[in-house]
């Protein structure tokens, strides 16, 4: 029998499997690529948010600063909207620093690309006070995090649902 009588009546089948092959290697690329967004963003909300969390030392708070869009709007359930990085400052410096800490609920944080802009992080965080030790509150959380030549900065941050941590 000739190949060549074998492919006609084969040919949907091999397109079939070619296809199938070419979408699970594309899969397994942006799988390796999605951990590798999900790897650097969760490093830099680790970095950003120890700063945060020892905002009253000197310099941190500017260190803090640093991972935010000048026009970042920050969405907070209870306390209001803040529509730039230095009204969102005014603001942790008067209620944060050296007052509370922030943690990650462990295995909450998700992240997911954004085509050609960044990323969303998605999580649960608690607040933990310093005087007592006692972590409180409890509330979900998104961030948008955009990605220029400069680097990646929050550009959106609500902070949401929150109750105490029981």
């Amino acid at each position: 029998m000739s190949m060549y009588r074998f492919l006609p009546c084969r040919f949907p089948q091999v397109c079939a499997l070619l296809a199938c092959a070419a979408f699970f290697l594309h899969a397994a690329a942006a799988d390796g690529a999605d951990a590798t967004l999900e790897a650097t963003i969760v490093a830099l909300d680790a970095k950003a948010f120890d700063a945060f969390n020892h905002c009253a030392e000197a310099g941190r708070l500017q260190e803090h600063a640093s991972y935010f869009a000048p026009d970042v709007e920050f969405y907070h359930d209870q306390g209001g909207v803040t529509w730039n990085r230095d009204a969102m400052l005014a603001n942790t410096q008067q209620h944060v620093c050296g007052k509370f800490r922030r943690e990650i609920v462990a295995g909450s944080q998700r992240v997911y690309p954004i085509r050609d802009f960044g990323a969303i992080e998605q999580g649960a965080h608690r607040f933990c006070q310093f005087d007592t030790g006692s972590c409180d509150g409890l509330a979900d959380f998104t961030i948008i995090w955009k990605q220029s030549p400069a680097g990646w900065q929050m550009t959106r941050v609500l902070s949401y649902g929150h109750r105490a941590n029981k």
